[in-house]
Order: structure tokens, then sequence, then C-alpha cells
């Protein structure tokens, strides 16, 4: 390992420094090391002004720490796993993922209690096609308003009534104590989360094994089989968190687990679903499963509705 201290890297906003700080709590609760953080600006926070989907390109809120990582000027990354790319760059691993907030998206408004009770045109703030996608086929008669920001900012938008309502991660909200503004947690029926969604991993040197047994020790692993799960959807997609794939990994019982794949257009008007139920005991297993749920969407017609979303991007 690195010399002390352990060095975390992690974005700069509300959110990530929570997210990082809760980590490298764990680490010093379970050996004593207490980690620094260094904050790292990464495309995604330097670029506000467009789309995720305008700015092209993976790994948009990760890149430039995986870098630092591979220059050894951070140890461990802390990311959000929603916002971590199919493959990774070679010399890195995910060497952990902790125990999942829960992944739904929740609808915020200080006029509205649910989705279904905005009037026609209402105006709705989100950044993600996946969000986007689903809603339009739930509700084709409201307009959508591109919102970028952290938490904070976007919430601010929604209370300067820049829009009627705005769609975000609900983990986000719990880590950072704004419960209480959520009206409506969304059913995954309706919206289901993005891969990853409301699980943490922690990214690592792949010959790094002094902090590899670190954080290894932290990990969850039904979390970690679920999201591996989910992540072989994205492979087998080669998707990254600008397209609108969903997939989601619920435990049945002990060993079970059932997952669920979508792709959709951007119209609302076609979508592309597959589901798999199987035991699953190891990584190799969750992947494999992710692998044929994304294959499947792809044989159904997924690879179409993908082609031509990314053909308008740049």
């Amino acid at each position: 390992m690195s010399p002390n201290p352990l060095k975390i890297g992690s974005r700069g906003s509300e959110l990530a420094l929570w997210q990082a700080r809760h980590v490298a709590s764990m680490i010093e609760s379970a050996s004593g090391i207490a980690p620094e953080i260094i904050v790292i600006k990464t495309t995604g926070d330097i670029i506000l002004d467009r789309q995720l989907s305008e700015v092209g390109g993976k790994g948009l809120f990760v890149k430039e720490i995986e870098e630092a990582l591979l220059r050894r000027e951070v140890d461990l990354a802390v990311h959000s796993m929603k916002d971590v790319p199919a493959f990774l760059p070679p010399g890195l691993v995910l060497a952990a993922t902790l125990k999942r907030e829960d992944p739904r998206d929740v609808f915020l408004s200080p006029r509205f209690p649910d989705i279904k009770s905005l009037p026609q045109k209402a105006r709705v703030g989100t950044s993600s096609l996946r969000r986007l996608a689903q809603i339009r086929e739930f509700r084709n008669d409201l307009e959508f308003v591109p919102l970028r920001g952290n938490v904070g900012t976007r919430m601010r938008k929604m209370q300067e009534g820049v829009v009627d309502a705005i769609i975000l991660a609900g983990a986000g909200l719990l880590r950072l104590g704004h419960a209480k503004e959520v009206k409506e947690w969304i059913s995954p029926q309706v919206l289901l989360p993005a891969i990853g969604q409301g699980a943490l991993g922690l990214e690592i040197r792949e010959d790094d094994e002094a902090t590899g047994s670190l954080v290894r020790a932290l990990s969850d692993q039904p979390t970690h089989l679920s999201v591996a799960a989910e992540r072989g959807v994205l492979q087998s997609l080669n998707g990254g968190c600008q397209v609108p794939i969903a997939a989601y990994a619920t435990w049945e019982t002990s060993g079970r687990l059932s997952l669920e794949g979508r792709v959709l257009d951007l119209s609302g008007t076609r979508r592309i679903r597959a589901v798999d139920t199987r035991d699953i005991h190891t990584m190799d297993d969750a992947y494999r499963m992710g692998m044929d749920v994304g294959n499947r969407l792809l044989a159904d017609g997924a690879e179409e509705i993908l082609a031509g979303i990314l053909k308008k991007s740049p």
C-alpha cells in the first residue's frame, strides 16, 4: 500500500464528499487507518451547460479519478456505481460494493404530490435519458427540461420555478438528509433504476493487494452480486450512463436472484424488456446472468434503438 495516509479520490460535490467520508470512516473503524480525501474534478463536473448525452464519451464522472489512480496519486476511488462505465481501464478493479441504499428514483415538487397529479405540459427537470424515456412512456403529455448540477442546485431551481418537479435518485437524498423533501418513491414498474443505482463501488489498482484487503472486508456480497448482474447487462450492450438502459436485480431468496433489463427509445413509444431468475453464488454466475439478459435485449431490437440514439450524439 502507499505510505499513510491512504488517499481516497473523490468528486467535490456535497454528495460525493459524503460518500467518500462514509467510506473513510468505515476504513478507520475497521483498521485504524485514517484516509485522506483528495478532491478531483471530472469532465461531468466541469461541463454543466449541456446534457451528458450531448457531451459524448463514457465515464464522464470517473475518468479523471481513474487516471489519478493509475498515476498512484490516490489509492482508492469511491464511485456511485450508476456512473461507472461498462468496462474499467486495464489495471483497475472494483474491489468492493457497499450495502445498497434504496435504488428507486423519487419525485419532488413544491406543489404536486406525485407524477400522476402533474397537469398536462408540466415541466419536469431531469438530465437522464433513462428517466425521460420511461416517464414519457407513462406520461407522454409532460415537458422535459434538461437540468444539470448537484442535488442542491437542482432542488433550488425547482423552488425558483424553473421546473414544476424534478426526478432524482432517492439514495442521494437519503444520504444528504433530504428524505422529507420526497413526495413519491417511484415504483420500478414505472421507472426501473439505473444500473448500480444506490450502490457505492470501491475501485483500486489491481496490483494493490494491501488496499484490496482493506476494502474487500467492507463489501456487501448480496449487493456486489446484484450490481455485477446489472453490469453484465451494461457490458453486453456496451452502454454507459448517457443512454436509456436500465437494469435492476433483486434477491427473491438467499442465493436466488431476479433481474430485469430495459432499453427504451426516447419517445417512450418502444420498450424492449427481458427478465431472468436463477440461482447465483459467484461473480461469474452474476455476470453470466446479466450478459444473457443483455443478449436477449439485443436479439429483441435493443441494438437498433441504441444505434439510433448514439447516431444523434456527438
